[in-house]
């Protein structure tokens, strides 16, 4: 164990210039003024793949060029998190923050020498699609910059700028929980980080029970998730689900409202605390052990929409159940998925030009919605039919809500769509049909029953005279999908001819 940092526990923070760490293996100076010898990087296999692009490795060092041209006698180009540990009686020092840019050091560096002597290089990548295109292109780009530097000085005076006056701050910490906390003002130009990334970092926070091998696990988990499709899970879905079902207007997730995705921490002991600890806890053991084979009881769900969310690990958990539900929804698979599968409404609105458009999107995302608070509250992990048969009869009224919106509206924006749903909403002086709030009415019902009961009452039917879009070819029909979403208004009696 490297004696000097043993003999501070906790938290470390140091300099180093590029030169230093990428070519001699060292951090230039750490609080004490001195230098730490031997720096082994590695890359953890709970790391993201290396994404950045040409664009993103031209503006890096357009940067640098930049700060060069300014005379800065110091360009700090980031910080870097790193892990302790010990691994086979050697240090390592694992990149928890900062691998995009360091790896792009590297090839940058590669171009500049004319070499790959490089020792970080040296450890490779993982065989990832994103780590062989992205270091080859990023370096191909590199070259190429390089070679239209037709004065060798010119060369010589950005690598000796690069590898001595660029500088990192290094932050360097035994603990992995320590480290992830750092990433809520990172990431890979040293901007603020998206709300997911935000509600990871506090989240891995609060996981500090687990073991490293335990965290590692989480994390990597929750990087095998298409992160685009993770973050509108969040923010698109969730964040605005429990908000209409509280009565409440959703604009956006960020920064001041992720507080809404923080939960229920290990330190909240209040009876309403501790209820869906005990819960969360309850759901979690049964599902682990041999009582649901034994009694015949099936998977316990540990979480509801309409819930608060359990701070730490089950967060993850949270984020994963949701993510699986709404893919299932979405897929319109004839023989995958549970809950959806060859519906003709849905094949309907998945044509191409049912989907274009901002008010398209927004309608089929309302629709969307209200589908995943129906399977939360009412279908188990595998429906039985009559589940299922309940569920369409669902279906058939949810897009009957939805595209009542559409129905009216030639441009649909957010505003009108907002007012819909928290009803009743107005255009002009004509009061918009079926304008109620279709998540709180769901999260009110206590059954499948009792809220078809509901939505047969309040579902009203559309006069033809009302509707906006073009209805000329409303029954054609191509391949067993109809052109017109306003087909299913008049096959189930919810369009009302003109006289």
């Amino acid at each position: 164990m490297n004696e000097k940092y043993d003999s501070q526990k906790g938290l470390r923070l140091a300099l180093t210039t590029i030169g230093d760490l990428l070519l001699n293996c060292k951090i230039s100076r750490d609080a004490t003024n001195q230098a730490m010898e031997n720096i082994a990087l590695k890359i953890p296999n709970y790391q993201r793949p290396y994404k950045w692009t040409p664009k993103n490795a031209m503006q890096l060092l357009d940067d640098i060029l930049d700060a060069m041209s300014e005379n800065k006698e110091v360009y700090r180009v980031g910080t870097l998190i790193l892990h302790h540990t010990n691994e086979d009686a050697n240090d390592v020092y694992n990149i928890v923050d900062g691998q995009q840019r360091t790896i792009t050091f590297c090839l940058l560096l590669s171009a500049l020498k004319n070499d790959t002597d490089v020792p970080f290089m040296s450890e490779g990548l993982s065989n990832d699609i994103h780590n062989r295109l992205n270091v080859k292109e990023n370096f191909r780009a590199y070259e190429r910059r390089i070679n239209a530097i037709k004065d060798d000085r010119e060369k010589e005076h950005l690598l000796k700028y690069i590898t001595e006056q660029c500088e990192l701050i290094v932050i360097i910490t035994e603990d992995i929980s320590e480290a992830f906390q750092f990433f809520d003002s990172q990431n890979s130009r040293g901007k603020k980080l998206y709300p997911h990334d935000l509600l990871k970092a506090y989240h891995l926070r609060e996981m500090n029970d687990l073991n490293e091998a335990e965290t590692e696990k989480v994390v990597k988990d929750w990087e095998n998730m298409d992160q685009r499709q993770l973050a509108s899970l969040l923010a698109d879905y969730l964040y605005r689900v429990r908000e209409w079902m509280n009565g409440n207007k959703a604009w956006e997730l960020n920064e001041q409202n992720i507080y809404k995705f923080k939960g229920i921490t290990r330190r909240d002991n209040s009876p309403y605390a501790q209820f869906y600890k005990s819960a969360y806890s309850y759901a979690n053991m049964a599902n682990h052990s041999a009582m649901p084979f034994v009694v015949g009881m099936r998977h316990l769900n540990p979480f509801q929409l309409g819930t608060p969310i359990i701070a730490g690990e089950p967060f993850f958990v949270y984020a994963k159940h949701y993510f699986d539900i709404l893919k299932d929804i979405q897929n319109n698979d004839k023989y995958e998925g549970y809950f959806i599968n060859d519906n003709i409404i849905v094949k309907t609105l998945d044509l191409k030009n049912n989907k274009n458009g901002v008010g398209n999107r927004i309608t089929r995302l309302l629709f969307d919605v209200a589908a995943l608070l129906y399977v939360d509250r009412f279908c188990c992990e595998k429906p039985s039919q009559t589940d299922l048969d309940l569920f369409d009869q669902f279906v058939t009224y949810d897009f009957i809500w939805a595209y009542s919106l559409r129905a009216q509206y030639y441009n649909l924006g957010w505003w009108s769509a907002q007012n819909y749903i928290m009803g009743p909403s107005y255009k002009g002086k004509v009061e918009v049909i079926n304008s109620f709030n279709l998540y709180k009415v769901i999260s009110e019902a206590d059954s499948p029953i009792s809220l078809l009961s509901e939505l047969a009452e309040r579902v009203k039917a559309l006069p033809e005279k009302r509707i906006c879009a073009e209805i000329d070819d409303i029954d054609e029909q191509d391949l067993g999908v109809y052109h017109n979403y306003l087909h299913f208004f008049k096959e189930n009696h919810f369009y009302i001819v003109n006289k």
